[in-house]
């Protein structure tokens, strides 16, 4: 489930109001709002758009929400988290962690019948605050899987 658009891929775990995603976010050099920011750059739409290859961290708990970014990653490493996620949810009988580096890891334990909840540890690059923890409620297995089946065909 997609609480917002990023026009990239993006990969949400979690509810509209308590979610962990990764995206990829792209901006479209002929949307309005893209356009007008070009031009009081004094730059052009294409230019301002730029390649969109930054991922970025989002999260929110209880409706509040921020979000990281990536610098220097590369596709292979949120494709590799969500292969990792999807062969431990196939697989799965009971709780498991999936591991996403430095910023993320995701604990997982069964939530009621084919259904998991997830907290997930957040550690932002820069940040010396305390790190961010989210908790889902229960996600049904097989919408997680269809997520993460279109996550991994958007990066293919």
């Amino acid at each position: 489930m997609s609480p917002i658009a990023v026009g990239g891929p993006a990969l949400f775990i979690g509810t509209d109001t308590d979610y962990v995603a990764l995206v990829r976010p792209e901006l479209d050099p002929a949307d309005p709002g893209v356009r007008l920011a070009a031009q009081r750059a004094g730059v052009a739409p294409e230019e301002f758009a730029g390649a969109g290859d930054t991922w970025t961290v989002l999260f929110e708990n209880d409706g509040e929400g921020d979000g990281f970014e990536l610098p220097g990653v590369r596709d292979a490493e949120p494709a590799g988290f969500a292969e990792r996620l999807r062969a431990e949810l196939a697989a799965a009988s009971g709780p498991f962690t999936v591991d996403g580096g430095a910023v993320l890891r995701l604990d997982a334990r069964p939530a009621g019948p084919d259904a998991y909840a997830f907290t997930a540890h957040l550690t932002p690059p820069d940040d010396a605050a305390t790190p961010p923890t989210v908790e889902t409620g229960p996600l049904p297995v097989a919408e997680l899987l269809a997520d993460l089946d279109a996550f991994l065909g958007s990066l293919a």
